[in-house]
């Protein structure tokens, strides 16, 4: 994908050529851009594209290859100005003509996209306020920079060159589209309500969500989605969390959420009747996919959601697979969705295994954190065949990751949900 443009410009007859580093410069500038289009895919939540790799990989590979392109697009006039000084002087606003100041504003736009996004907390954005500049600073690079193309008009100068980067540029509008306005009507058309608000243990809250005049939809366990509550379905802001209700259950579904920022410390305002908007379900991060003779879960902190979500659907199913649920907490106080667990130990074959950091004075069980030590001691029988999958705090993932392959567990049946979205 990221070539294609390259493509485009040495099809039919080429420009003359204007020395190595002036070419490799375009060049280096057209995959730049492609890959910044490339991310408006990345981001459009097309289930069918994420499903090989799970929506927080692809996040993850959208974050990873951002940097990327920024260099190659920066390099392009760096390069130009290295074998002719006086490019310098196309970046000066006042003389330069609008070609080159396209190009500049295209570049600056792009600059503030990577910093804002690696110094948000420095900066003290709020993420609402950080997602709405992300959207409009990327789609004006994209323009700008495609407007830049167009009047250099050196590798667009024929008309079928130009129909190729219409039709390009058509692409990039048309994800926009799809994804700022044509699910935004899908949702408009289908929406919930909010129906109950439990308050739960461990600073963290259970919403109930029903569908309003729809039937809802089906999800497996483990999976999440993005909702909107109190808003319109067209806002820029969305907010993912997992399931935490059965799949089996019609209708209703619950997810459990702990205060850690803006919005989520707002969830105990809600009331019973307020409208919600809910795009999914999304994630690859379930047993339904992962089939095994057993599953070892391991969760942290509020990472707990998806997990009950599995056992409520495994208790739900008369599923007699053995369970092994490894959950680290700080307190048993902060261990949200606890006692929801220990009820559904008389209707599985589940073994639990609290791991506290900072435990009571009698307490007997498993303390610290989950460790290459502990799961020695603690994993069953024949763990290698089993399924592995764990969520909670990034830092203890990377941990459990190691600590797994260390003592001989298949990558393959590793499975991890990491909720860092920006």
């Amino acid at each position: 994908m990221a070539v294609v443009p390259l493509l485009f410009a040495v099809l039919g007859d080429s420009p003359p050529a204007r020395g190595f580093l002036v070419d490799f410069s375009v060049a280096l500038g057209f995959v730049g851009l492609s890959m910044m289009g490339l991310q408006f895919a990345l981001v459009a939540r097309f289930q069918r594209m994420v499903a090989p790799f799970g929506e927080d990989a692809v996040v993850q590979f959208h974050r990873q290859i951002s940097p990327v392109a920024t260099a190659f697009i920066l390099a392009h006039p760096l390069l130009l100005m290295v074998q002719d000084a006086s490019v310098v002087g196309l970046f000066n606003p006042f003389t330069a003509p609008w070609r080159a100041r396209f190009a500049v504003i295209s570049a600056v736009c792009l600059l503030a996209i990577v910093l804002t996004s690696a110094w948000r907390r420095r900066l003290r954005l709020r993420y609402e306020a950080w997602q709405i500049l992300h959207t409009v600073l990327a789609i004006a690079s994209v323009l700008f920079a495609l407007a830049h193309i167009v009047l250099v008009g050196r590798y667009v100068d024929t008309p079928w060159k130009r129909v190729l980067w219409t039709v390009m540029t058509a692409a990039f509008v048309g994800l926009i589209v799809w994804v700022r306005l044509v699910r935004p009507l899908r949702r408009l058309r289908r929406p919930w309500e909010v129906a109950h608000v439990t308050a739960e243990r461990g600073a963290a809250t259970t919403i109930t969500l029903r569908p309003v005049g729809h039937e809802g939809f089906g999800f497996e366990p483990g999976q999440f989605g993005w909702i909107t509550v109190e808003r319109s379905p067209f806002a820029l802001t969305q907010h993912p969390f997992s399931f935490s209700s059965s799949a089996e259950a019609e209708g209703s579904v619950q997810m459990s959420i702990k205060a850690l920022g803006d919005f989520t410390r707002s969830i105990t305002e809600l009331r019973p009747g307020a409208r919600a908007y809910l795009d999914g379900p999304h994630g690859v991060f379930t047993p339904d996919r992962n089939e095994g003779p057993g599953f070892v879960l391991i969760a942290g902190g509020i990472g707990i959601a998806p997990m009950l979500s599995m056992l409520r659907t495994f208790a739900d199913r008369d599923d007699p697979r053995p369970c092994h649920l490894f959950y680290a907490s700080r307190t048993c106080e902060d261990a949200t969705l606890l006692d929801e667990v220990r009820e559904l130990e008389s209707r599985l074959d589940l073994t639990l295994v609290l791991v506290l950091e900072d435990p009571p004075s009698d307490w007997t069980g498993e303390r610290g954190r989950i460790d290459g030590p502990l799961l020695r001691r603690r994993l069953p029988e024949r763990y290698p065949r089993m399924q592995f999958f764990i969520c909670g705090p990034t830092p203890m993932l990377d941990a459990v990751e190691s600590i797994l392959a260390e003592v001989g567990v298949p990558t393959a049946h590793i499975h991890t949900e990491r909720f860092v979205f920006v």
